[in-house]
């Protein structure tokens, strides 16, 4: 995504939602290798899902996390119920 799609999709959103809040903000991440895991269900029981990636999968492949995980909501939670939220849970690594 460049910046002109990001204020081009501000643009649209606004018609319909109104101004976009001051915190907004574009930003490109360069992370390099990362492990990432679908979360399905509310966020609130987001920890053992997190749990199984940083204490099994990252460790049994010979991995430690580099950076802070970030997380990416593939549902609107204003939208929709609890257990069919989806959340991408990614994390940065190096080989060991």
């Amino acid at each position: 995504m460049t910046y002109d799609i990001f204020e081009q999709s501000l643009e649209k959103a606004k018609k319909g939602l109104g101004s976009a809040p001051a915190s907004l903000r574009f930003e490109t991440y360069d992370e390099g290798l990362s492990v990432q895991i679908l979360h399905i269900g509310p966020c609130s029981e987001e920890a053992s899902t997190i749990a199984r990636l940083h204490n099994n999968f990252i460790p049994e492949n010979g991995l430690k996390e580099t950076g802070h995980h970030h997380e990416i909501y593939l549902r609107d939670p204003r939208k929709t119920e609890p257990e069919k939220l989806k959340t991408v849970l990614r994390q940065p690594v190096k080989r060991v």
